[in-house]
């Protein structure tokens, strides 16, 4: 059965820290609702109630639209190996870009990645831990470098290039504020 807490508890922090794997869903008030697996070594916890993850270049950029416009964001783990787990945590999240001044405090607590595009910061208003025990057994065979390497490849010019053409809008032609901040 699934259980509810106020903040995440050590039990919690150590799954979380075991997983290589994450997914996080966001909605606009109407449209679209996204989700998204996220991996890489991109996710910290920076207290109970408190979660980060460096978000990189990608196809979309639906969760800033959507954080921009109303902050509601889940973030799941699924425990593919040992004990079934599924841990939810749900709150209000805000999106830092580069040009903000929390970034560079909080781009210090990742390793670098090539392509890194915003920071969000998830307040977390309720964890909800579950069974998992119809989700498969996989074995983790590694990071794959293929987005790295395209980011590293593209420099840092062909990255504003490629926000410039592809990540200023949702699916739904929302503002995502990646160049200029959403009004």
């Amino acid at each position: 059965m699934g259980k509810r807490f106020d903040a995440m508890s050590d039990s919690h922090k150590q799954l979380i820290a075991e997983q290589k794997l994450f997914f996080v869903a966001t909605a606009p008030d109407e449209g679209r609702i996204n989700l998204s697996p996220k991996g890489m070594d991109s996710f910290r916890v920076i207290d109970n109630n408190t979660v980060a993850w460096l978000n990189v270049t990608g196809s979309g950029n639906e969760t800033a639209a959507h954080v921009a416009e109303n902050g509601r964001m889940t973030v799941m783990f699924c425990a593919f190996a040992g004990k079934p787990v599924i841990l939810r945590l749900y709150g209000h999240a805000q999106v830092i870009h580069q040009r903000d001044s929390e970034w560079k405090h909080l781009f210090a607590l990742f390793e670098p990645l090539a392509g890194a595009r915003q920071i969000f910061v998830l307040n977390v208003e309720l964890v909800q831990s579950s069974c998992g025990m119809a989700v498969p057994y996989f074995d983790y065979a590694g990071e794959r470098e293929l987005l790295k390497d395209w980011a590293t490849k593209k420099g840092e010019s062909g990255i504003q290039d490629y926000w410039r053409d592809r990540n200023q809008h949702s699916l739904d032609g929302r503002e995502t504020g990646i160049l200029v901040p959403v009004k």
